[in-house]
């Protein structure tokens, strides 16, 4: 992996103060920075260069961050962490479903700022590092990697999800109930409140759609859990 001076990272911040701040830190520790503060110039600059990563603001001027995101995605699949102040769970579910890598809330430290970079181009860099196999067959899960290989092709799935989607393909076409998956994947008990299974079920949802996995098709069952369903290809 190559060391970190050769990072090019687009900081998409409209923010005065914080802008410059996150372009002179980042830079003091080895990462080269281009700084945008507005959307429709961060926008043109993601998609006409290649970045490692970028930092992209939610509340941008004349576009938003999500909808940057959401077209960014028609084209690219750049690294993205979001960084916003509307850090409840509404916005980052909303977040991860137009495709974000990480959700950071306001206020942050540029040290866990640092380490949440370099838990992405970590993975990135080892997904890069292990070719996928051209010709296989439907679907493999990987334990090993933590993910599922589909035709050939990683879905790009986190540690969770990929416990979330063995466990429901070990029982396809069985509902499994919240508190099920809870314990076997989330490995936590199960709270009426906590939305952290619907937002993993989300990202899955996406991944699956991104890579064409025509396959699997993973339902809600309302007031009983989610089901996997096997398809012909």
């Amino acid at each position: 992996m190559s060391s970190c001076a050769a990072r090019q990272i687009l900081a998409i911040e409209d923010d005065p103060i914080l802008g410059p701040h996150l372009k002179t830190s980042l830079e003091h520790r080895g990462f080269h920075v281009t700084l945008a503060d507005d959307g429709p110039t961060g926008l043109a600059l993601a998609s006409e260069a290649t970045y490692d990563l970028i930092l992209l603001d939610v509340m941008l001027p004349e576009l938003s961050g999500m909808e940057l995101l959401t077209r960014l995605r028609e084209q690219r699949r750049t690294p993205v962490l979001m960084m916003s102040a509307l850090g409840n769970e509404a916005h980052r579910i909303q977040g991860f479903d137009s495709g974000a890598d990480d959700y950071l809330p306001k206020p942050f430290s540029i040290e866990e700022l640092q380490v949440r970079i370099a838990a992405i181009l970590r993975r990135v860099a080892y997904e890069r590092s292990v070719p996928a196999a051209p010709n296989q067959d439907a679907v493999r899960f990987d334990d090993q990697r933590s993910d599922m290989l589909y035709e050939g092709r990683w879905v790009g799935l986190t540690a969770t999800e990929y416990r979330l989607m063995k466990v429901l393909h070990d029982a396809a076409g069985e509902v499994l109930s919240k508190p099920f998956l809870y314990q076997q994947a989330l490995r936590r008990g199960y709270s009426q409140h906590d939305r952290s299974l619907d937002m993993h079920i989300s990202n899955i949802r996406r991944k699956l759609a991104r890579e064409q996995v025509a396959t699997l098709r993973l339902e809600s069952v309302w007031g009983k859990g989610y089901v996997l369903e096997l398809q012909a290809s």
